[in-house]
Order: structure tokens, then C-alpha cells, then sequence
């Protein structure tokens, strides 16, 4: 899979952990940065991995911030993302079979890189149900939209 990756400061030492992790499974991956615990502005790098999601230039993106809330609600106000903040694997679970989620955002300071990677897995081996999630997906859609 094509997945674009992004953290800023807080996040930036599970990021790496992340891509590791993704990598040893064999993902294509572009990380967008922060490359430092330097101080930066997370919804830069929300931009940018959303925007690549939304394009198709990736099928996933994954973002890292101190809680994963900033960079969902900045990776949100992309046109067709649909971010969640994941805190455990059951979650990410219902995120891809219920919301077909193609944003994943992950908590640096509250979860380390074990949880993290068991969150990854569950998260892009989940697939999407369809059916009557469709149409709900779709209505959110139509909100996006202005319908």
C-alpha cells in the first residue's frame, strides 16, 4: 500500500517507529515530516498527507501529534478525508468497517510504538463493509459538499 506519514515535534519520535514498522511489512511509504522534535505547526503536515489522500497519491495516511486531535481535525477539512484519532485496535477496526477512514491519527504522548503498530495493522487490514455504511459515508459526503 501507499502511505503517507506526517508528525509534527510531539509526535515526530512514534512517527519513526511507525515508519519502521510500515516499511518491514513492505509499504511504500513517504514521510511528509517533521524530520526533528524541533518545534513545528502540525497542521502543515496534515495538509500535506491529506491532500495526498485525497489526490489517490496515496490510499492511506497516518499523522502523529501529541494527542492525534489536531491533526484529525486539520487532516478533516481536506474534501473527501475522513480522519479518526485511534487509541486502540478495536476502534481502528470500526473506523474502516463503519466510516471507511483513510486518515489514521495516533496519540504520541499517550501510546507507544507496540500499540501504535498494532493500531496500524487493524487499521489498514480492515476493510470497508459497505452496504448500509455506504450510504452514511455518502451523506457525509453530501454534508462535505454542501448538500
Amino acid at each position: 500500500m501507499r502511505i503517507h506519514i506526517g508528525s509534527d515535534h510531539a509526535g515526530f519520535a512514534l512517527k519513526e517507529h511507525v515508519k519502521a514498522h510500515l516499511l518491514l511489512r513492505g509499504h511504500d511509504v513517504t514521510d511528509v515530516g517533521a524530520t526533528s522534535e524541533d518545534s513545528v505547526d502540525y497542521p502543515l503536515f496534515a495538509g500535506v498527507v491529506a491532500r495526498a489522500v485525497a489526490a489517490k497519491e496515496a490510499d492511506f495516511g497516518i499523522l502523529v501529534c501529541g494527542t492525534g486531535m489536531g491533526m484529525a481535525i486539520a487532516a478533516n477539512k481536506v474534501h473527501g478525508v475522513r480522519a479518526v484519532q485511534v487509541k486502540d485496535p478495536e476502534f481502528a477496526s470500526m473506523a474502516r468497517m463503519h466510516n471507511d477512514a483513510n486518515v489514521l491519527t495516533l496519540a504520541g504522548r499517550y501510546i507507544d510504538a507496540g500499540q501504535a503498530a498494532t493500531i496500524v495493522d487493524t487499521f489498514l487490514a480492515t476493510p470497508f463493509e459497505g452496504g448500509r455504511h455506504a450510504r452514511r459515508v455518502e451523506e457525509i459526503a453530501d454534508i462535505e459538499n454542501g448538500s
